[in-house]
């Protein structure tokens, strides 16, 4: 399938895991693909590996950076022509343990990357093309919010804050854009070792599908969302998480 020929995507941390598997299959189908990421070396890595600058450029700096937010799309535009499609990706979760003793300053950094960042490239996309030329957007959240997960609330309520937003941002920007979201269970990246290494076999005995979830997973169902296969699909959550919230789950 060439879904995105001709569209060019920005995904925000995209260096490695489920980004990378996103900007891995956007540029199978076709799509110019701007990556960002802490480390240039890593990018660099990403963009060699996706095929080159004919596919995809790497631009470095952190996701709640408005300058870098405003460098990504303006060079996006410059280098490929437009910005059609945003994936954010991009989450921290620096804290485990109890949200009633959680340090109120990694609280509020949790909130603005995983949120207020999300909504500020948001912004950045629309004002640069998509409000005169319209696009497609998927919000990269968690099963933690959709249902409680403990030692990781922080990061649980703000992906919750961040499914709320994408209701929001479907009914403010449509027709012409489309704002979506995924919600993952564990899936099998460095971001989420903490969550199965050592005891895969054991977490993943509580999924009916019997197996965490692979980056590649993740990129189908977000390339899915993206594409005109999608067309009447807004403001909606889809659950990847090989059925393990159906046995009362979060992780």
């Amino acid at each position: 399938m060439r879904r995105f020929e001709g569209k060019t995507a920005i995904v925000t941390g995209a260096s490695r895991g489920i980004g990378l598997a996103v900007a891995e299959r956007l540029v199978s189908e076709g799509a110019r693909v701007v990556l960002t990421g802490r480390t240039k070396e890593t990018l660099d890595e990403a963009v060699a590996g996706l095929g080159g600058p004919a596919h995809a450029l790497g631009v470095p700096g952190r996701a709640d950076d408005p300058a870098h937010q405003a460098d990504t799309v303006r060079r996006a535009i410059e280098a490929y022509g437009s910005v059609d499609l945003l994936v954010n990706n991009t989450g921290i979760n620096p804290v485990y343990g109890p949200m009633i003793e959680l340090d109120l300053a990694a609280a509020r950094k949790i909130v603005e990357t995983n949120c207020l960042a999300a909504l500020a490239w948001a912004q950045q996309v629309h004002r640069a093309w998509m409000k005169e030329h319209g696009g497609a957007i998927v919000n990269v959240a968690s099963v933690s919010g959709v249902q409680p997960a403990p030692m990781i609330g922080m990061y649980g309520a703000s992906k919750a804050m961040l499914l709320s937003m994408t209701q929001l941002l479907a009914v403010e920007l449509g027709p012409d854009i489309r704002v979506n979201a995924i919600a993952p269970a564990v899936v099998r990246t460095k971001f989420a070792t903490a969550l199965y290494e050592g005891r895969e076999r054991e977490v993943a005995a509580a999924y009916p599908l019997k197996r965490l979830g692979e980056p590649e997973d993740i990129g189908g169902v977000v390339a899915f969302l993206l594409s005109e296969d999608a067309a009447w699909l807004t403001g909606q959550t889809v659950v990847i998480d090989g059925g393990v919230t159906l046995a009362g789950a979060a992780t």
